[in-house]
């Protein structure tokens, strides 16, 4: 199979491709240094929002930050979303200066590398803790410190990224299944308690999207998998895999007014993939 150039697929610099009015919304990306959640700041200035990046990757985060800035209003505040403290700063430091949130993207999160899929039988404990730390208690610490906001303004919309693969399941990365079927249960059970307040809470599950990361492991030239691709794009009725500005349209879309009677929704972009879920790896 050909590879893929991350380079030739659509990014968001070609421009607004979903117009959602945000103005004075105040939005807050984590995990928003690079890949899907710089997409998701980058449409969301673009849509007149503040933007405020949260990232443990300080170096890439001031840079993306001041990239943005061209755009628009954009802050960063480092942050590891897997402590409880950290998590808390970021929201009172955002109040601080803001003195509001409006939306509030979960994007922060890890996977299983190619050399670290295992069955259950040999999956280390720390892996398994490193990434339900982050991939769903992190999300934890940064709902429970953002709804205490929105309850107190009752408005406010909550979306949190998480995967196909929170819904059907995957074998050697039985952590990061595990994590994103919980951040989908999480994603309903918040959309129920939060409701009588006004806020919103919804999910975007993205199938195989072409990021660096993914790059390195299945698309690239050198991937460390590359073998798997022609297999994988197969069982994708779209026959390629999704672009970063994807996932960051349907965030979009949850984070404006059009979408204020959905609540409680996983919305799934991933090419038709789980349509008729099957696949030999």
């Amino acid at each position: 199979m050909e590879n893929i150039n991350y380079n030739t697929l659509r990014t968001p610099k070609e421009g607004i491709l979903v117009k959602i009015d945000l103005t004075d919304k105040v939005a807050v990306i984590t995990g928003g240094a690079a890949g899907i959640g710089k997409a998701c700041a980058r449409l969301m200035l673009e849509n007149s929002a503040q933007v405020i990046i949260a990232d443990i990757q300080e170096e890439e985060g001031e840079k993306t930050t001041a990239e943005l800035s061209a755009i628009g209003r954009c802050h960063f505040i480092p942050t590891d979303v897997s402590s409880k403290q950290s998590a808390e700063h970021l929201i009172d430091s955002v109040m601080s200066e803001f003195a509001r949130v409006d939306i509030f993207v979960n994007n922060a999160g890890i996977g299983v590398g190619g050399h670290d899929r295992v069955d259950i039988d040999q999956f280390p404990d720390e892996d398994w803790a490193r990434i339900l730390g982050i991939d769903l208690t992190g999300i934890f610490y940064c709902c429970r410190a953002v709804s205490r906001v929105m309850i107190e303004q009752k408005s406010g919309r909550i979306i949190n990224i998480g995967s196909v693969f929170g819904t059907v399941p995957a074998r050697k990365q039985i952590a990061y299944v595990a994590a994103k079927a919980g951040v989908h249960n999480l994603t309903r059970a918040m959309a129920l308690e939060l409701a009588p307040y006004g806020i919103n809470v919804n999910a975007v599950a993205p199938g195989s999207i072409l990021t660096r990361a993914t790059e390195d492991l299945f698309y690239g030239k050198d991937a460390g998998q590359a073998e798997m691709v022609e297999r994988m794009l197969s069982h994708v009725p779209l026959g390629r895999p999704g672009d970063p500005v994807d996932i960051a349209n349907a965030v979009l879309f949850l984070s404006g007014e059009e979408s204020k009677y959905i609540t409680g929704h996983v919305l799934t972009v991933d090419g038709g993939w789980t349509c008729g879920y099957t696949r030999d790896f």
